[in-house]
């Protein structure tokens, strides 16, 4: 199969809008693709490549794109190889060898498979097809129900492995896929709740309230001493944390599948930023003034007994068990198991006063539904809404392809001076809206780089945020973490936008008349 196939079926899965299409024109190429590229061909169209992190970024790659190719050549095995040179290259003079490596790719490579490559190594390849749509094609090529290769891939946790897998040894083979104490399996998610009493009322009083904090999500997996733990995207971190191995190895257990969340604490038991705890999983190293804390909410595996099917009441009673020593209590991630609405308020207002982002409410008779958002988990935490400057605007990819979608956000400086620019956002647009932006946003450039364009600051746009972090890249030092637009403000000017000590006030838990907080 040639490179040149997969590309065509990339831009035909961002030319739509329909799930039903996209999963079609991925199923159809999967179907003729060969055993050996069926991996590649399913990580890349769900926007990754199977080898993970290949160390690869712009610059090096707009070094290495020369003139292209005039006719497609390139096959998906050749690529794949490539792929896996350059995630096994290092050492001295691996700079060099991978520059080589990626400078024949590109040049074997046309225009448009130029272009697919640099997108997807640097993780842009926004088409539309992300994993649901991609395991829908999967069991659509393999005639095979989505629900076993749905599960398949939580117990596998690896997409192209579960694609293989569906395609080459149908639904007997999809079944054997187990749990395995050592693998990590896909998380299962909770889903926004537009309050607590929505989410009690959906839900009903079986339920437990938890705490939701701004911290990583773990999976810890323990087998007699060897103890390993995963991020939310299961990537390894086990070297960097032997404080959080330290105490799991601990549990009377010999084995276990154990999930949760863990953050840095200050010494007065309240949450330090998010950055800090984020600062332990960017590198191997352990910084002994950032510590961690382990907060435990389910456990999917115990001393050879698997859970993940079970009720969640079994799986918190199970969990109870393990950590009912006092050593262990501390572990557990503060809830209440069927609360009745003045409880479950109390749990919500205990979280936000010990600095967390709010709770989670879960129902005690569902089952795990690993790499789901469902309605059986649903999160419950404030919102913040800012008034912000638009200060620029970025040409889109894929469906928004020459439409103005990226805009670039400034808060109002207080001492007069040009707005501070906080962040970006591409989240919350219509497809009306990105016409709107597309027509308007020209007629008020300052300048017109390549990527876009910079505005005058006359515009005012309402963002809702879910918090506020500390950025060195911003010249405020703060950056708003998950910004989405809700609408734009032709009543107000930028000199009624929020001051950028409204949007620090946030990072610090501190809302302030400028930036008003609602509880959702």
């Amino acid at each position: 199969m040639l490179l040149a196939d997969v590309v065509a079926v990339s831009a035909a899965v961002a030319a739509t809008r329909a799930r039903s299409a996209k999963a079609s024109a991925i199923a159809d190429l999967l179907r003729r693709a060969g055993s050996g590229e069926i991996e590649p061909v399913s990580a890349w169209l769900s926007g990754d490549v199977r080898q993970g992190r290949l160390g690869v970024g712009w610059r090096t790659l707009s070094k290495g794109a020369g003139a292209p190719a005039a006719a497609p050549s390139l096959t998906v095995a050749a690529v794949d190889a490539v792929l896996t040179e350059l995630a096994g290259t290092g050492g001295p003079g691996s700079v060099a060898r991978r520059d080589a490596a990626l400078a024949g790719l590109l040049g074997a490579a046309t225009a448009e498979e130029q272009r697919f490559l640099v997108r997807l190594l640097t993780g842009d390849l926004r088409q539309g097809a992300l994993e649901g749509v991609v395991l829908d094609a999967v069991a659509l090529a393999a005639g095979v129900p989505a629900a076993s290769v749905r599960r398949a891939f939580m117990l596998s946790g690896r997409l192209p492995e579960t694609a293989a897998t569906a395609l080459t040894g149908g639904v007997a083979a999809l079944d054997a896929v187990g749990l395995e104490v050592g693998r990590p399996v896909q998380p299962m998610l909770a889903s926004p709740g537009s309050s607590l009493d929505a989410a009690l009322a959906d839900l009903g009083s079986d339920v437990t309230v938890e705490f939701k904090l701004d911290g990583a999500r773990i999976q810890v997996h323990r087998d007699g001493d060897v103890v390993r733990v995963w991020t939310r995207s299961l990537r390894e971190i086990t070297e960097g944390v032997p404080e959080l191995v330290d105490r799991i190895r601990a549990l009377p257990c010999r084995t276990a599948v154990l999930d949760g969340e863990t953050l840095a604490l200050d010494d007065d038991g309240r949450p330090r930023a998010f950055q800090d705890t984020m600062s332990r999983f960017g590198s191997l190293t352990t910084d002994e003034t950032v510590l961690l804390s382990p907060f435990l909410f389910d456990v999917l595996h115990l001393d050879g007994r698997d859970l993940l099917d079970e009720p969640l009441h079994v799986r918190l009673d199970a969990l109870a068990g393990l950590l009912a020593d006092e050593a262990h209590a501390l572990l557990r991630m503060p809830g209440v198991r069927s609360p009745d609405p003045e409880q479950a308020g109390a749990v919500l207002a205990d979280a936000l006063a010990a600095g967390h982002e709010g709770v989670v409410v879960k129902a005690l008779d569902a089952p795990y539904a690993a790499g789901r958002r469902g309605k059986a988990w649903q999160k419950v935490k404030p919102v913040h809404t800012l008034d912000l400057v638009v200060l620029g605007a970025e040409w889109g990819y894929g469906r928004r392809a020459g439409k103005l979608s990226n805009i670039h956000l400034g808060a109002r400086d207080p001492a007069g001076g040009e707005p501070v620019m906080v962040g970006k956002t591409f989240k919350g647009m219509t497809d009306e809206l990105l016409d709107w932006q597309t027509r308007t946003f020209p007629g008020l450039a300052r300048e017109r780089p390549e990527w876009g364009v910079l505005l005058r600051p006359e515009l005012v746009v309402e963002i809702a945020v879910d918090g506020v972090q500390r950025s060195p890249r911003y010249p405020g030092g703060v950056a708003l973490r998950f910004a989405r637009v809700l609408r734009y403000r032709p009543d107000k000017t930028p000199a009624e936008a929020d001051t950028i000590d409204a949007v620090r006030a946030l990072r610090a838990g501190r809302a302030t008349d400028d930036a008003t907080a609602l509880d959702l």
